[in-house]
């Protein structure tokens, strides 16, 4: 028979709720706690959390190292699992806002696609000024992990440049 048997270092905490009918039970699993991870910390209060595994499929079989990445705001407890199209969108605006502070932040998101470390320049990255939209530290610490995620989930190399060629449209058009 075979088994779906992963070897991975794992973050357990200790629950235990005991067995009950049906809608019982299923209540006292929908209010199991969420784990993840504090990943990144932002000037608004909020923070960049990360979930592991992630829950994604392909062709019926999980990716064992898949992540999700959240916007967690600490006020309410909510989780907002930001996507590309609304990172996209709310940049698209912020350039229509502002073409010179909108090429800025592009090019602040690159830095990041290549590797550096956002808090390296988080002063430049917080030096953007916007009405539109979500503070650009939000969505620039948020795709260093989605750009993670998407280099586990595409391993071949492609994986955070799918999403980063509209950037560059978006950019030689401004």
């Amino acid at each position: 028979m075979a088994k779906n048997v992963y070897s991975h270092a794992i973050d357990l905490k200790k629950l235990n709720i005991r067995n009950a009918p049906r809608e019982e039970f299923a209540a006292k699993v929908i209010a199991i706690e969420y784990r993840g991870y504090e990943v990144e910390q932002c000037e608004d209060g909020r923070k960049i959390v990360i979930t592991k595994p992630g829950g994604k499929s392909v062709f019926g079989k999980p990716k064992k190292e898949d992540i999700l990445v959240f916007i967690f705001d600490p006020k309410d407890n909510s989780l907002w699992q930001i996507s590309h199209q609304q990172i996209l969108n709310d940049i698209t605006a912020k350039c229509e806002e502002n073409p010179i502070e909108g090429k800025k932040l592009i090019d602040l998101l690159e830095r990041t696609l290549n590797g550096e470390e956002p808090n390296d320049f988080i002063n430049d990255i917080r030096g953007l000024f916007f009405h539109s939209g979500e503070p650009s530290e939000e969505l620039i610490k948020a795709y260093k992990w989605i750009w993670g995620q998407e280099d586990v989930n595409y391993p071949n190399g492609e994986g955070r440049f799918m999403s980063w060629a509209a950037y560059e449209d978006l950019r030689d058009n401004l």
